[in-house]
């Protein structure tokens, strides 16, 4: 492309372990691009399967394509992010890089944005021309309920919300993007949410297909993920997506104690510090693996530091119990209501907790992320992928 010239559209692919799926998303990307300019920016999160060598080496074969490659941070919404604003054209097509959307219809939604002058033009299954495709009956009730919660904060009607497929006018991006959350697989619904004047929308019905190579990303994750999106938008950011998740896994805590705790008092009839004793570790234990798995999975720990890190949390949250009873008791004894106590020890061991959690427990140097990142000891499910699948 010569120097100066202008391109016609940017294709922004988020990627995590899609290597059998790059030579033949080039070539249909080529395809139904052919007579335009384009560019094409793979963004990788160090995908252990080497995503990013076969990417290379087209890039250097193709000055069209571009890889964007992340160490140390992941996330569908953060990696869209970092492509759009790396492109140059003034519109941008975000889509998976599964094959499982429709790649035919570029050329369409990029006529239409332009001719019709919108801000984003999203391809649907959920309007004339679209179909789910061979979505089970759990995933389309999912992606039933997910429109619903997103009306709440997107304030516009639009068939499809979830769609991880769009093309968006880069000057609409650059307009919110200072006000997106980052976080999550919905890039569309954060951008929608944070626009402070009417979208102008559009839509293109599409046939969503299905996935012929690679494994799909689609997990529970993506579902808390876009919950936390919803809540952080409803609050204005005044709600941290990793506090929220902590403390809804400190919630699910509150419930294990309990449960052991009634099992081996009344029915191991042990004593009742015993049983307290053990039912607080199975608290702990509990809630330890679940902020590993849920909130702090971009930074997760396995091998020898998975051990290293349970004892670490374990001690934290001891001595956060220590602080809970200490403040509490002294709030009791300042005239506060009993509850009102209770209430005030709760949330400063919570923010103890969380605390020593996020700097210390979960803080992996970078030779523990290049570690964990290696294909040996890294599978598409340890993480948060970039290449998530549209709910």
């Amino acid at each position: 492309m010569p120097l100066g010239s202008n391109l016609d559209i940017a294709v922004v692919l988020p990627t995590f372990n899609e290597r059998g799926n790059v030579q033949e998303i080039i070539r249909r990307l080529s395809i139904a691009l052919e007579g335009l300019n384009w560019e094409l920016y793979f963004v990788d999160d160090d995908s252990p399967d080497g995503t990013s060598d076969v990417v290379r080496t087209f890039a250097a074969a193709d000055h069209r394509i571009h890889l964007i490659q992340r160490i140390g941070r992941r996330g569908l919404s953060s990696a869209c992010i970092e492509g759009m604003l790396a492109c140059s054209a003034s519109a941008i097509a975000v889509m998976d890089a599964d094959m499982q959307h429709d790649e035919s219809i570029l050329r369409r939604m990029l006529e239409k944005l332009r001719v019709e002058d919108l801000d984003i033009v999203v391809a649907t299954r959920n309007a004339a021309g679209g179909s789910m495709g061979e979505f089970g009956p759990m995933r389309v009730f999912i992606s039933r309920l997910g429109q619903r919660f997103s009306r709440a904060v997107t304030h516009c009607v639009l068939t499809d919300p979830m769609s991880g497929f769009f093309v968006v006018r880069r000057s609409f991006f650059l307009e919110v993007v200072r006000r997106l959350y980052g976080g999550g697989f919905k890039i569309l619904v954060d951008m929608l949410a944070s626009a402070t004047r009417p979208v102008k929308l559009g839509e293109v019905g599409y046939t969503f297909r299905t996935r012929q190579v690679g494994e799909s990303k689609l997990d529970l994750n993506v579902s808390i993920e876009y919950l936390i999106l919803v809540v952080n938008k409803l609050t204005h950011g005044v709600a941290a997506a990793s506090l929220v998740l902590f403390a809804l896994v400190g919630t699910f805590g509150v419930a294990v104690h309990f449960a052991f705790l009634s099992v081996l008092y009344f029915g191991a009839h042990l004593s009742f510090g015993a049983a307290q004793t053990w039912a607080t570790f199975a608290a702990m234990t509990s809630n330890f693996f679940l902020n590993n798995l849920i909130t702090f999975r971009d930074r997760s720990l396995r091998g020898s530091y998975l051990f290293f890190g349970w004892l670490s949390f374990c001690l934290a949250c001891s001595f956060g119990a220590w602080v809970n009873v200490s403040f509490a008791e002294t709030l009791l004894h300042s005239g506060m209501p009993w509850y009102v106590a209770g209430f005030g020890g709760m949330v400063l061991s919570a923010s103890w907790n969380y605390s020593i959690s996020n700097l210390f427990t979960w803080r992996m140097p970078q030779s523990r992320r290049l570690t964990a990142a290696a294909p040996q000891t890294s599978s598409p499910s340890d993480s948060v992928p970039s290449g998530a699948k549209t709910l």
